[in-house]
């Protein structure tokens, strides 16, 4: 399918192309992407973007090798770089700190933009400082749409999917749980974790974990209150899924969910796929047994006091973890595998035991299961049409075109009805 036409310079723009997640992106559009792709490659290093052009030719000496854009994190420069792209990926953060730039400038230049964020809290503050700005200018902006929250968010909207041409109705629960995950953090990613809370208050990272605060709309609909013996040990035991226990990203991943339900339920192109009004959605992580999950459970509650309390113990943490723009090797990334299964039941009179099952699942890096699921995101705005105007959007926004080119690159998503 060819991209669609533009008046601007490149198609894609890659901004921290150099860092970790960065080259694994590099690597994903060299080997994937349509060779008459314009694109560019940005950073700060004009000889560390020459080295990751020569690995983009390595990989793929058939195709354009990207431009460099030589760009620093301030509103001038990525402002300015920002007018000269269709679309950004953005995968320098912590966001928190150095995100604003790149979100402002592409909400002002209307140009669509991805990133990998997972702080929730940031997200929040950029729906309120840029989503009217993004409106009047037709930019599309779509930040958690990585690991953090891609993979939870089209699940539910796989289901939501199956339901609606099978039953003829909307969803009401959904339960999704981090089923297996063999992988490590980068070292972006534990910079993120441990400076969070020096860039936000935690009462500012509590308010975005509140019940639908990401989302336009609120939804009066509560989600089923857990046992006072699952409120003191984590567990839970959830029909065709097993034991589960606390997620620690269960709280970033539901406020992208929740913001889904009101996007789609505010904006008249996206109310074809509206959950309905008894949608719920909760997310768990599958634990071997009683004991690993009740020590999965304090284990996250101990651990995110030290980190919202405790400075000495952040600067502890950050000795023994992986460095910015670090992470695991090749040969150990090819080892990582996740897999998410989820369950969604139909919101129909009378009730039935019927239940819709999800699986999905990526062998590889995780880290390149991050630079797929933005890449792919970006591809999607490029070459399908969305019926998006412009705004803070989620990545279900993308629908069915998005999912289908994951399937091409990897990620697989598969939905089954099934007996309760």
């Amino acid at each position: 399918m060819p991209f669609k036409k533009h008046s601007r310079q490149y198609d894609l723009v890659l901004f921290g192309a150099t860092g970790y997640t960065g080259m694994w992106a590099v690597e994903h559009i060299a080997t994937h992407f349509p060779t008459d792709l314009r694109w560019a490659v940005a950073g700060r290093s004009a000889s560390k973007l020459q080295n990751i052009v020569k690995s983009a030719e390595a990989l793929n000496p058939d195709r354009q090798p990207p431009e460099i854009e030589i760009c620093s994190l301030n509103d001038t420069e990525i402002g300015a770089l920002a007018k000269k792209a269709f679309a950004l990926i953005t995968t320098v953060g912590p966001y928190a700190r150095y995100g604003e730039h790149a979100f402002k400038a592409c909400a002002e230049a209307g140009t669509h933009y991805f990133d990998c964020t997972g702080e929730a809290v940031w997200h929040m503050s950029m729906i309120e400082k840029y989503e009217a700005t993004a409106k009047a200018t037709g930019a599309c902006l779509f930040p958690q749409s990585a690991i953090e929250s891609a993979p939870s968010d089209l699940m539910t909207f796989s289901m939501a999917s199956l339901i609606r041409s099978e039953f003829s109705a909307p969803v009401s629960d959904v339960v999704v749980e981090v089923h297996e995950l063999h992988g490590v953090p980068s070292g972006g990613t534990l910079t993120t974790v441990l400076g969070l809370f020096e860039s936000f208050h935690w009462k500012e990272v509590a308010k975005s974990h509140k019940p639908y605060a990401l989302s336009p709309i609120p939804n009066p609909k509560r989600t089923p209150k857990p046992s006072m013996l699952s409120k003191l040990t984590g567990l839970r035991s959830e029909p065709n899924l097993g034991l589960l226990s606390t997620s620690v990203t269960a709280g970033t991943n539901t406020a992208v969910v929740q913001r889904t339900w009101g996007l789609f339920k505010r904006e008249p192109s996206l109310h074809k796929w509206f959950y309905g009004p008894n949608f719920t959605y909760r997310e768990f992580m599958r634990t071997r047994n009683f004991l690993a999950g009740i020590a999965m459970h304090y284990g996250l509650l101990i651990g995110g006091l030290l980190l919202i309390f405790c400075p000495p113990f952040r600067r502890v943490m950050r000795r023994f973890a992986y460095q910015p723009g670090e992470g695991p090797s090749k040969e150990d990334a090819a080892r990582e595998y996740i897999q998410l299964r989820g369950i969604a039941t139909p919101d129909v009179e009378p009730k039935t035991n019927k239940r819709v099952w999800c699986k999905a699942e990526f062998k590889g890096g995780l880290y390149y299961l991050t630079a797929v699921l933005l890449s792919e995101a970006a591809r999607t705005m490029l070459q399908d049409d969305t019926e998006l105007s412009g705004g803070v959007y989620t990545p279900a926004c993308l629908g069915q075109a998005y999912i289908d080119h994951l399937g091409d690159a990897g990620f697989k998503i598969q939905t089954a009805i099934i007996d309760s």
